[in-house]
């Protein structure tokens, strides 16, 4: 049965259909040749069971914000302060701006990959071939720093682990135990970069004055609220990460529409518009997963790939690699949001008989899918946006990722397989 499901959604795929397409056709079809008795009220039951959960409210509002703030100036704001006021001067400066400036737009302001790299891409690419950089190091560095937003909160890909996961994983704690591990990354990719800079002897960009650094800060002074609010307003338990992200929402509206001016009121219509085309996307998808997930429970192949591959009694370590190995792989290929819908209730019952604790697993999971939405051949969310937002050829794109993919394995595949606590410590 697994490899008719499977052998259907290839041809559909091979057909140039999208991925919902094959997601929610794929297991209609095996069902009917299966069990043609079966009402199909129970396969749509199944698709509404999917988008059904309170938590899915933070993925259309999260996004909403992040759109706001990306047509407003807040990106630029952070650019400016991040580097032209601190770091940019030193060498390897701006590379290492790029890193912070992913981190902290795609985590705490976006929680998007792609609008990571529209927002902070776009005006970094041109700043770091200016000062000397090749062109595809620059986007291999755009492409990958932004895959931080996978791992600081408010994270879209958490948001759909705990779903999958089960409804006694906290996104809240989802969300703080990211953060050691998207820094790891970040200090990974600065220290990379200054000793990169160095050996390619990239020229130094001007100093900035302290009158014009103090100015940079008081800019960029209401858009560093953001990861306060988000990440400490769930932290001290002052608000859920549903409330968080409807007050993610009000305080962009505030700041770009009242404050700082940068968006008409008239405009705001045209971006939730936006919003609820990429919402309708994912919601899609989860609605898709949730059905692909049921049919395979209702053939018990999740029961026999876990016993095929992880035995009877697996270790704790052996499970935790094995879920990076799955997870990576197959989010070179497919979507990271579809890998985690359906590989996490497959390999979650066994991590946690295993002993693997399940907020842990989600931070695995979520790293791979990170390094997955990077990674060749098609594990190309980021990769296929850089082509096309800054018109470049695929294989030109990623000429220059391998060292970062190399960094990215050590710290998920590795460190954090090994030291559970990096995860754990904050919660």
């Amino acid at each position: 049965m697994l490899t008719t499901l499977l052998l259907i959604m290839i041809i559909l795929l091979l057909l140039n259909f999208p991925m919902m397409i094959p997601l929610i056709l794929a297991p209609v079809i095996i069902m009917l040749i299966y069990n043609p008795n079966l009402s199909m009220d129970l396969l749509m039951k199944q698709l509404l069971t999917g988008i059904e959960s309170p938590v899915l409210l933070c993925v259309p509002l999260f996004i909403f914000a992040a759109d706001i703030m990306t047509s407003g100036r807040t990106s630029q704001r952070l650019l400016d302060f991040i580097g032209g006021a601190f770091v940019g001067h030193m060498r390897g400066g701006y590379a290492v701006t790029t890193a912070a400036a992913c981190t902290m737009f795609g985590g705490a302001i976006s929680g998007s990959t792609q609008a990571t790299v529209v927002a902070i891409g776009r005006p970094m690419r041109e700043r770091l071939l200016k000062i000397g950089y090749k062109d595809s190091s620059a986007m291999a560095l755009i492409i990958n720093s932004s895959d931080v937003a996978l791992l600081v909160p408010p994270s879209i890909g958490m948001i759909i682990y705990a779903l999958a996961a089960g409804s006694g994983v906290s996104v809240g704690d989802l969300f703080i135990a990211g953060i050691i591990p998207g820094l790891i990354v970040f200090l990974s990719f600065a220290i990379y970069s200054v000793i990169y800079a160095k050996l390619k002897d990239i020229p130094l960009a001007d100093r900035v004055s302290w009158p014009d650094r103090l100015k940079y800060f008081r800019k960029a002074l209401l858009p560093l609220g953001f990861p306060i609010i988000i990440i400490g307003g769930i932290y001290m338990g002052y608000f859920t990460p549903v409330e968080a992200s409807g007050i993610s929402v009000l305080y962009a509206l505030i700041l770009e529409v009242l404050i700082f001016k940068t968006i008409p009121w008239k405009k705001i219509p045209s971006i939730a518009l936006s919003t609820g085309l990429v919402t309708s996307a994912v919601f899609i998808l989860v609605a898709g997963g949730q059905l692909f997930t049921w049919v395979l429970g209702y053939a018990r192949i999740p029961q026999q790939i876990t016993e095929s591959v992880l035995g009877t009694d697996p270790s704790a370590m052996y499970v935790l690699f094995i879920v990076s190995i799955f997870f990576f792989i197959g989010c070179m290929f497919v979507d990271p949001i579809v890998v985690i819908l359906i590989l996490t209730p497959i390999f979650a019952p066994a991590a946690e008989a295993a002993g693997v604790d399940l907020i842990h697993l989600g931070i695995i999971v979520t790293f791979q899918a990170a390094l997955g939405s990077a990674t060749p051949p098609f594990g190309g969310v980021d990769i296929f946006t850089a082509s096309a937002v800054f018109k470049k050829p695929y294989l030109e794109v990623i000429k220059s990722t391998p060292p970062f993919i190399i960094m990215l394995l050590i710290i998920g595949g590795v460190l954090l397989v090994l030291f559970p606590q990096l995860s754990l410590v904050l919660i």
